[in-house]
């Protein structure tokens, strides 16, 4: 019998008893006012920030320490080293078995559309714009153009435009399209349309797999592109120590990896990207789920840091005065580059020019990449005008017979990949759990939480006792309220319910909806109150960014990912997950109760009812103190992190998930070490295609 079906014996209050209990209102047990915290919405946001503003902090330091050769390139090898290893690493290299499926002559360039797999039956569809003129000879030099948020992709007229200005100035220009775009929709429905047309919702729901085995949507697209690098080298009208990368926008994030992580890059041209965290943060919040490395701003990488990681290699910032992307945290990122390369002596290999105007890659912006490459590739700093293209309409720019590369046989998608990954772990993870003391040990680090007698005390504060209450109901129960602080800035509004006999024992109660949550379900799930009235002392808790201190609705990718999506993806930054922030939370809330009550600690008197979110930091928590807890019943839980991986559309998630979490564990194996002494009950849907 599968885990989340065990459900042992509890006690279920009749409904007669649950429609004679006298509810208390919500408004009478709010806790938090605006003497112990004006914004409880803002809450979580305010203290992420504060953690932020440290790590900003940190990175200046760490580069105006940067003095010497040796500073310099022991900080190049290790953030390129934390880098790559924050992506999961590369997949192994295999043959590209590529086709030519289709060439298209072009006025002083022709167009050959090709067709590669990055891995096997991964394929990815490329435009290559081949020079078509006797002013030019081969071999060429050769630039990668990575395309933005184009959900047409490679097919969008100025992307088209861009790589045929580089054919017709001498250079082989090879545009592909991105994971999640263009010719490479992950979902299609039966009929072969697209399911998920937002490129940017697929690029973040493939991330959410990806984060769950280590990985980032980063990882894709950069593979992706490298492979692309691997084609042109292979071409004999290549010259293959000549390969310059530029693009726009998703684009400019690409390239700017690209420099990074690539040594073959010579050249690069990020546009309409790269800025400073601090002010994208500040002004837009964190952005597409490749644009997140995870614990990047912990460790030290900014959007500066795209530029320096291989100086001097030649690499020209286009932005516009008016995008989205802040310009003076652009310029911000561009002075510390320029600064290092003058001190390595190359001052002249790092420019940037701006535009004014908005978000794009507008024609003077991509004369200024063109003649970049030509200047630094190719040898030739001369003049560049803009020309008009005419461009493959989205029908005639199609590499693949159907124009989507699912519809062929034996496609995988990027989906598939992340499944295959979890089902080869299965063996390392069975390994990591033959003992059973080590497993746990790196579960905790691997989500973050604290072992229990090192948390630091929480400071607790009752705000009042609600005495009439208790002679307002027939359970005749007190209710006292109380402010508890696990940590500086993070204030826990609870509710103490103290029945008239205790007999049944002390009992921490969380609640997605709020500690007052009014639960009357056929699985036996109660309320706080329910629970007291029955006999038991109940401390019903809001943990950070639950109840009273839920964050307001934030418009980040369309509202589809949760309203707590961008702090998660914020915390995500900092190398940190809501499921090990709320355990610890949980964790000093559960050590204060008993010692409030005069309770031993690791006597198993304390009973744990979770629903929904703060169920899976229940689990982990009971899982890792295993004998604080008499008994824990979750109700509306994350089954499986294969739950996720499985579901095509899991909006709402990303508050669930842990960064490499499924390289170590499955939820499954955390509910066998509490044994009988868990109850499971109706397990979370994950499914999000009813949100389409």
């Amino acid at each position: 019998m599968k885990w989340w079906k065990r459900c042992v014996a509890g006690v279920i209050v009749s409904l007669a008893g649950l429609m004679s209990l006298r509810n208390v209102h919500a408004e009478e047990m709010t806790v938090l006012d605006e003497s112990l915290l004006a914004h409880p919405d803002l809450m979580v946001n305010d203290w992420l920030q504060g953690h932020l503003s440290q790590a900003f902090q940190n990175w200046r330091k760490r580069y105006e320490d940067l003095k010497t050769s040796e500073q310099i390139a022991d900080y190049q090898k290790d953030l390129r080293s934390n880098f790559l290893k924050q992506l999961g690493g590369f997949p192994e290299r295999t043959p590209l078995n590529p086709k030519i499926t289709g060439t298209v002559p072009g006025d002083g360039f022709r167009i050959e559309k090709v067709l590669f797999e990055s891995q096997p039956h991964h394929y990815v569809t490329g435009l290559c714009f081949i020079p078509n003129s006797p002013r030019f000879q081969p071999p060429y030099p050769a630039v990668l153009v990575v395309c933005g948020h184009s959900n047409n992709g490679k097919a969008m007229d100025l992307y088209q435009s861009g790589t045929a200005l580089l054919a017709l100035n001498g250079m082989v220009g090879f545009i592909v399209d991105p994971i999640c775009q263009g010719e490479r929709y992950d979902h299609l429905k039966n009929d072969g349309k697209v399911l998920i047309p937002s490129c940017t919702d697929g690029h973040s729901l493939l991330g959410l797999g990806a984060m769950l085995l280590g990985h980032n949507t980063a990882r894709n697209e950069l593979f992706d592109a490298m492979r692309a690098i691997d084609y042109l080298q292979q071409r004999e009208d290549v010259q293959a120590e000549k390969i310059g990368v530029m693009g726009n926008s998703g684009g400019g994030t690409q390239s700017a990896y690209l420099l990074a992580m690539d040594d073959r890059i010579q050249a690069a041209s990020p546009s309409c990207y790269l800025t400073s965290m601090q002010r994208l943060l500040e002004e837009r919040g964190p952005q597409d789920g490749e644009q997140c490395i995870y614990g990047q701003l912990n460790w030290g990488m900014d959007h500066a840091d795209y530029l320096m990681m291989r100086a001097p290699v030649p690499v020209l910032m286009d932005t516009a005065t008016h995008d989205a992307f802040p310009i003076d945290g652009s310029w911000t990122s561009f002075r510390y580059g320029k600064r290092l390369f003058t001190r390595m002596g190359h001052p002249e290999r790092i420019d940037l020019v701006e535009f004014d105007g908005g978000h794009g890659w507008h024609p003077a912006l991509r004369v200024a990449a063109v003649r970049w490459m030509s200047r630094w590739l190719a040898g030739r700093d001369v003049d560049i005008p803009d020309a008009k293209i005419q461009v493959l309409s989205e029908q005639d720019s199609h590499v693949t017979p159907k124009g989507q590369v699912m519809l062929l046989p034996d496609a995988k998608s990027g989906f598939d990949l992340n499944r295959e990954e979890y089902v080869r772990l299965q063996a390392s993870r069975d390994k990591i759990w033959q003992n059973r003391a080590d497993a746990l040990e790196q579960v905790r680090q691997v989500a973050g939480i604290q072992k229990l007698d090192q948390l630091p005390p929480v400071k607790a504060r009752k705000i009042g006792e609600t005495q009439e209450l208790a002679d307002r109901n027939d359970a005749g129960l007190s209710v006292e309220r109380w402010v508890l602080e696990p940590e500086a800035g993070i204030f826990l509004p609870a509710l103490l319910y103290r029945p008239a006999n205790d007999s049944k024992g002390p009992l921490l109660y969380l609640h997605e909806a709020g500690k007052q949550a009014e639960v009357k379900t056929p699985d036996g799930m109660q309320s706080a109150q329910a629970y007291a009235a029955q006999g038991h002392t109940v401390l019903a808790v809001d943990l950070r960014g639950l109840g009273e201190t839920k964050p307001a609705k934030a418009n980040w990718y369309n509202k589809k990912f949760g309203d707590d999506a961008k702090l998660v993806m914020l915390a995500y930054l900092l190398e940190k997950n809501f499921v090990g922030l709320r355990a610890n939370d949980l964790l000093g809330t559960a050590r204060w109760f008993l010692e409030n009550e005069k309770l031993p600690l690791q006597g198993q008197k304390l009973s744990l009812v979770a629903v929904g979110l703060p169920g899976l930091s229940a689990l982990h928590a009971a899982a890792l103190e295993q004998n604080l807890f008499h008994h824990v019943t979750l109700s509306q839980t994350l089954p499986s992190w294969k739950a996720i991986l499985d579901e095509p559309i899991p909006y709402g998630q990303h508050v669930n998930s842990i960064h490499g979490a499924a390289r170590t564990y499955e939820l499954s194996q955390l509910a066998d070490v509490l044994g009988d002494r868990i109850q499971i009950l109706d397990p979370a849907s994950v499914s999000g295609a009813q949100k389409q």
